[in-house]
């Protein structure tokens, strides 16, 4: 407790207060990770119904301590050592290094899994015996005190790299930030206002998922932790409504999915994001506005279809979902800091200090909730395990920190990007159907700021160098990294949705990917019009003509995919409509307007028909 305590002030003090010097702050923020990632891990343990820890167990838990503390230590005495006078750094540095990426690389399997443990391994590995691998695969060879200063003694990549300091100085103080809104009860209220907003719909309590979670993922910025938030709660209601637990489990895992692409605070990814374009955090959140809309609306349009297919009628709204005058002032706790955040990011301050003043703005409102008023701790436990969140995160970035200083030292990632480039020849739709590819393949299993840093450090170079801008880039391999949780067979989102729905897993996992398929299409949408990111190139009549398509594009595919719109499809409309749906995106009017009046005489038929059947 008294590490997460410290990690999280000096979170609050780099963000708001004053600068800490770099060397010490990622040292000590590692050391404070370390010991908190030791404690997680055994927690975990223990509630996974294991045996209590064995005297061995102990023994090797204290021996990664003591070793995680000396490579800390040597990172930090070589980085002063490097300021203050000439410094080699010589075979006897590079052991406390190697034992450092032992420490953080065993911490990862325990924490976040065998995938992110391979990745950062095959970092290790590739840098000490890649010299003697085939093909573009091999490089020159680094002896040990080179792979020790490539992914340990380097402040520009490797574990104490760039993407370290934008966690630490900048997504630190939104994950607490994040955890602190759920914590003082502004979850809850969201729940009761999306439920109201939803109440003449016909999907209702699922429609009522969509809004919340697009609400409540923003602010946590994790899929598992919004499921698990809202979807205990929707869920059965879901089900309640009439919809199958399939489709219960998988409309929620798909919507909390969306909530790391909506602002205006997308998790962590899109911080980190904007650092590494330079485009600014509040030209990000512009940016993924309009795609994140359209996103929804296709999740909207699945669930009105599914609830038509299945005669599912709009139901009156109960006692308990009403809103009260404790939800009322409840709001301001979700208002007022997200207004404090936009706010001060308008003003012209800095992206971190824009979190720290949200999160003094939340604790001082939060006393206005009436739970905090009666156990003031639950603010205090939320700080906590803000921290917690921000330790394990630091974990995930030394494995990505490895991969970063292995590529870049090698030049694997630009001889992939070459390759890529040869297999795709000059087409963009070509190279972007490559990259989607890898970005699912790459991203499975991960959670979404790994998955992001670990593809668009592969496929990124490859895009930009067909022309495609940095920002829109990294927009695309960010969509994709959302979209692997919920790409069978690894989709942690609908295998973490399915227990509390009751259903099976692998139906659920192709449940939700046929419901988010819209996240498939989407990036393509930016990739082939940037006008739709508003920030780079914004003409109004062609943003306005094609969100006109690509809505249009989103209910001819979701109706095609149900097999129904007002009544049951043919083959044949379910074709023509996958086919339309398609073709509507096309840049040449000569294809995308006859496609337009054909779907449109899809729908006139629908109704007709449908008019028939009634009468």
């Amino acid at each position: 407790m008294f590490a997460g305590c410290l990690l999280g002030f000096m979170a609050l003090y780099s963000s708001g207060i004053g600068l800490i010097d770099p060397k010490f702050h990622r040292a000590s923020g590692f050391a404070l990770a370390l010991i908190i990632a030791l404690s997680v891990s055994r927690s975990r343990r223990l509630a996974r119904g294991s045996d209590a820890p064995s005297s061995v167990s102990n023994l090797f838990d204290l021996g990664l301590l003591l070793v995680g503390l000396w490579s800390l230590w040597s990172f930090y005495f070589v980085q002063n050592e490097m300021e203050t006078a000439l410094y080699d750094i010589s075979t006897r540095d590079a052991w406390p290094a190697l034992a450092g990426l032992f420490v953080f690389l065993e911490l990862c399997r325990r924490l976040w899994g065998w995938g992110l443990f391979s990745v950062g391994l095959f970092g290790v590995a590739y840098l000490l015996f890649g010299q003697n691998l085939p093909g573009i695969l091999e490089h020159t060879g680094f002896s040990l005190k080179e792979v020790a200063e490539a992914l340990w003694y380097n402040t520009n990549k490797g574990v104490f790299g760039s993407v370290t300091n934008i966690v630490l100085s900048t997504v630190f103080i939104f994950i607490i930030f994040g955890v602190l809104l759920e914590g003082t009860g502004a979850g809850d209220t969201l729940l009761k206002f999306a439920f109201l907003a939803t109440r003449r719909t016909r999907g209702g309590p699922a429609h009522a998922a969509i809004l919340a979670s697009s609400l409540f993922g923003t602010m946590s910025g994790s899929t598992v932790a919004n499921i698990v938030g809202t979807g205990t709660f929707t869920i059965p209601m879901i089900k309640k409504r009439g919809f199958t637990p399939t489709f219960a489990a998988g409309i929620e895992a798909t919507a909390s999915s969306g909530g790391q692409i909506m602002p205006p605070i997308m998790g962590a990814a899109a911080l980190v994001m904007a650092d590494l374009t330079g485009v600014g955090y509040l030209n990000i959140i512009v940016a993924a506005l309009v795609p994140a809309l359209f996103y929804y609306f296709s999740l909207f349009s699945a669930v009105t279809v599914e609830a038509r297919r299945q005669g599912i009628e709009i139901k009156p709204l109960t006692v308990d979902d009403k809103i009260t005058s404790v939800d009322l002032i409840n709001s301001v706790l979700f208002v007022g800091p997200i207004l404090t955040v936009i706010t001060s990011l308008l003003l012209g301050f800095s992206t971190s200090a824009s979190g720290f003043y949200a999160v003094i703005v939340l604790l001082v409102l939060s006393v206005i909730n009436p739970d905090v008023r009666k156990d003031p701790l639950k603010v205090w436990r939320s700080f906590l395990k803000g921290a917690e969140s921000g330790a394990t995160l630091l974990v995930a970035i030394a494995a990505i920190g490895i991969l970063v200083g292995s590529l870049d030292s090698t030049g694997l990632g630009l001889k992939l990007a070459n390759l890529i480039g040869d297999i795709r020849g000059e087409s963009l739709f070509s190279a972007l159907l490559v990259t989607m590819v890898g970005a699912l393949v790459l991203g499975m299993g991960m959670p979404t700021l790994p998955a992001y840093l670990i593809i668009v450090l592969v496929m990124g170079p490859a895009m930009q160098a067909l022309g495609v801008s940095m920002l829109t880039a990294h927009m695309f391999v960010f969509y994709y990294g959302v979209a692997s949780s919920l790409t069978p067979p690894v989709a942690i989102a609908a295998y973490a949705a399915a227990p509390i729905a009751g259903a099976n897993p692998l139906f659920t996992a192709l449940m939700s990917f046929r419901l988010g398929m819209a996240k498939f299409i989407i990036p393509f949408v930016f990739a082939f019009y940037p006008t739709i990111l508003i920030i780079e190139v914004f003409e109004t009549v062609a943003f306005i003509w094609i969100v006109l398509r690509t809505c249009f594009c989103i209910w001819m595919f979701s109706s095609a995919l149900s097999g129904y719109d007002r009544r049951a499809l043919s083959k044949l409309e379910i074709v023509l409509r996958l086919v339309v749906a398609f073709l509507v995106l096309a840049i040449s009017p000569s294809v995308h307007l006859p496609a337009i009046v054909i779907g449109i005489l899809l729908l006139i038929f629908d109704r007709r028909q449908c008019s028939k059947l009634v009468s």
